[in-house]
């Protein structure tokens, strides 16, 4: 069994605990996790009696066959809508679903109700299916990481690592150049080292605007003596790394070097709460306080960490407003910060894996402050 038709085996046996007949699968990120397509349009008709349907239209036809090959598959433009009318219409090949659950998150509101027409037309004056949110039950399957994933991410964050460590190498990170300039450069380093594309758009902050938590990189020139923020990652088959690392062109600062401290311990602090069944709320306060208690908290203004998978930002959220428990397989950042408005910040971001031991760290570029 793949390990796309294992997926599909989870969120069968949450659809059949919910008393789903079927589940309409819209969001493409999904649809990729439970089937292995990467094409732009595709949709994912899941059938507690395991008669699935993939739909997708005729540009992907020999795609669809070649990445979905165990699914039955189904074109049509109107992709949506088709397998909605399947999902009545398949009397021959098994009962018509009678309740059917949907991604409310990523259905709009006209799509909704396009969908509900679409199911009173094909019930032809039958019962008319009833439509169920399932929330984000694919995403929370997502969130606990298989060994597939996490080979994926190890890569993805194998390419961020070298990437940087070559730039520094090589006296790119250096004062007079601007900050789009190290941005670029950093993009294309990770392009040829074998990624699919940045994870995002890559945060260069030199001086000042090293205080702006996700400041994007201008004209500004990179100075001696201004704190360098960089803030970046590399896509790997669908998957990203995320990574932050705070250093200092010239001479330190003894405030930089104070501040840089802090932070640090903060992390560590972080990452040491990492465990098996730790509090999100939990795992935020053993970092944030670090930083209160040196009289910073003020200057630390948003939450510690996100999940990171077929998405830069996915459950679980690590912070004050977060809610759930870590387990066993979950990716995550910890990126505590401290933001001193018009003199610089400093921020510091690992990408890790939860485990039963200690978790395994992703981003292996040393957190000592360089200074370049």
């Amino acid at each position: 069994m793949s390990r796309a038709s294992q997926r599909r085996e989870v969120l069968r046996a949450t659809a059949a605990e919910r008393g789903l007949d079927a589940v309409l699968v819209t969001n493409l990120l999904n649809v990729r996790y439970l089937t292995g397509f990467t094409g732009s349009n595709g949709a994912l008709l899941l059938r507690v009696d395991g008669r699935d349907l993939f739909g997708t239209d005729g540009r992907y036809t020999t795609q669809a066959g070649v990445q979905v090959p165990d699914v039955e598959l189904l074109v049509d433009r109107a992709t949506v809508p088709a397998l909605a009318r399947e999902a009545v219409r398949r009397g021959s090949a098994g009962p018509p679903a009678r309740r059917i659950g949907y991604e409310s998150h990523d259905l709009t509101v006209d799509g909704l109700h396009g969908l509900e027409r679409v199911l009173a037309d094909a019930a032809a004056g039958g019962t008319v299916p009833e439509l169920a949110s399932v929330r984000r039950a694919v995403e929370a399957q997502r969130a606990i990481k298989d060994p597939d994933e996490i080979g994926s991410l190890r890569r993805a964050c194998a390419v961020a690592d070298q990437a940087l460590a070559e730039l520094a190498a090589e006296g790119a990170l250096r004062p007079g150049r601007t900050e789009l300039e190290v941005g670029r450069e950093l993009d294309a380093r990770m392009l040829a080292l074998g990624a699919e594309a940045p994870s995002f758009e890559t945060i260069v902050a030199a001086g000042a605007n090293s205080a702006i938590p996700h400041h994007r990189p201008d004209q500004t020139e990179l100075r001696s003596g201004d704190f360098l923020k960089l803030d970046f990652g590399a896509t790997v088959e669908g998957y990203h790394s995320d990574m932050t690392r705070t250093l200092v062109l010239g001479q330190a600062a003894d405030w930089q070097r104070e501040v840089y401290a802090v932070v640090a311990e903060s992390q560590a602090a972080g990452r040491a709460a990492l465990a098996v069944g730790a509090d999100v709320v939990a795992v935020d306060a053993a970092a944030r306080d670090v930083i209160v208690a040196a009289g910073h908290g003020e200057h630390f203004t948003h939450g510690l960490g996100h999940g990171v998978g077929l998405e830069i930002h996915e459950a679980p959220g690590i912070g004050q407003q977060g809610a759930g428990t870590l387990a066993a397989g979950m990716a995550v950042t910890v990126e505590p910060g401290v933001y001193l408005p018009g003199h610089g910040g400093v921020r510091i971001e690992d990408t890790l894996i939860v485990t039963d031991d200690a978790p395994e760290l992703l981003t292996l570029t040393s957190k000592e402050l360089l200074v370049l």
